[in-house]
């Protein structure tokens, strides 16, 4: 039987975001980590588990630290020696930011190296999330261990909420994405895809294309679209939820993982599907005024919570 936690699985990186001048901050951050946040946030009595692997390095030790002193743990996750983080940078064109990575050696992808403790970390878990970065930072075994691990959670009762993420630099070739996607929503309880991503890896004419095909496989899917509607598509019904306008947003770093963490918060808490898509898009527009993928705890919940 599930329990109450909530488990993401995936890489949290080094974020380096510019400020004025040479200067540039340093934080911690990453999809699904930045979903976590958001749903640790709006889910407080929930037990929060980042499923990783990390490194035995100064930066790792403060990043499990953060987590700690935030109220997040890594459960069984390994700690393997001279590993390290990986790391990004973000650089900003008004509000739209783009990135840089050095990542191809990080800890994260070895995530699945312990099957035994992996699975442990699912275990008694209401929900667990991960994503197509996720699997895309993983070789072939390792990917098939972490399906595994998730199917065997969601039989025992866990939800499991699923982002495809499409990120088509970390792939060899998109046939492989088509490919790991489809097997991850063959495990997937509720679908948050990107329309522009689905549009890349599948060629959906519109955000209805996308979850018509990710409804043969998925009870529940969520469309995000920028500032267009978001469309629910749920056991055979689907309703547009209109965005919410941001006149001036600062930094667009996190709005669509806060987005998954606010809507995932507000489903586990009993909210109907549309009423947790228009408190979704209120966190998001308030993610996009505050710098940084992780917005602080109180304008989240100010956010989630303001009718």
């Amino acid at each position: 039987m599930a329990g109450n936690g909530v488990a993401s699985i995936g890489e949290c990186m080094l974020e380096l975001s510019g400020q004025t001048g040479p200067n540039w901050r340093m934080g911690f951050a990453g999809d699904t980590f930045n979903t976590l946040w958001a749903l640790h946030a709006l889910s407080t009595e929930r037990p929060a588990t980042y499923v990783s692997a990390f490194g035995d390095d100064p930066f790792s030790q403060g990043q499990i630290a953060f987590f700690a002193e935030n109220g997040i743990g890594i459960g069984s996750s390994p700690v393997i020696a001279g590993a390290r983080p990986g790391l990004y940078a973000i650089t900003l064109t008004g509000a739209e930011r783009s990135f840089t990575y050095w990542r191809g050696d990080a800890a994260a992808r070895q995530l699945a190296s312990d099957p035994a403790a992996l699975s442990k970390n699912l275990e008694n878990q209401a929900l667990v999330y991960f994503s197509g970065i996720t699997l895309a930072i993983l070789d072939d075994a390792a990917r098939a261990t972490l399906l595994a691990a998730v199917a065997r959670a969601r039989a025992a009762g866990s939800t499991v909420a699923f982002d495809p993420n499409y990120r088509p630099r970390l792939w060899r070739r998109r046939e492989d994405a088509q490919a790991a996607i489809a097997e991850a929503l063959a495990v997937t309880d509720i679908a948050l895809p990107t329309f522009p991503d689905e549009q890349m890896l599948f060629g959906d004419a519109t955000p209805q294309a996308t979850a018509a095909r990710l409804g043969q496989l998925v009870s529940e899917v969520v469309v995000k679209n920028g500032e267009a509607p978001a469309l629910i598509a749920d056991n055979g019904t689907s309703h547009d939820v209109p965005a919410i306008h941001v006149a001036a947003p600062v930094d667009t770093t996190g709005a669509g993982d806060s987005f998954n963490g606010a809507y995932l918060a507000a489903r586990l808490a009993g909210h109907a599907p549309v009423d947790a898509v228009l408190r979704a898009h209120r966190v998001a527009a308030a993610v996009v005024q505050v710098r940084g993928a992780l917005a602080p705890f109180e304008t989240l919940r100010a956010a989630f919570e303001n009718e």
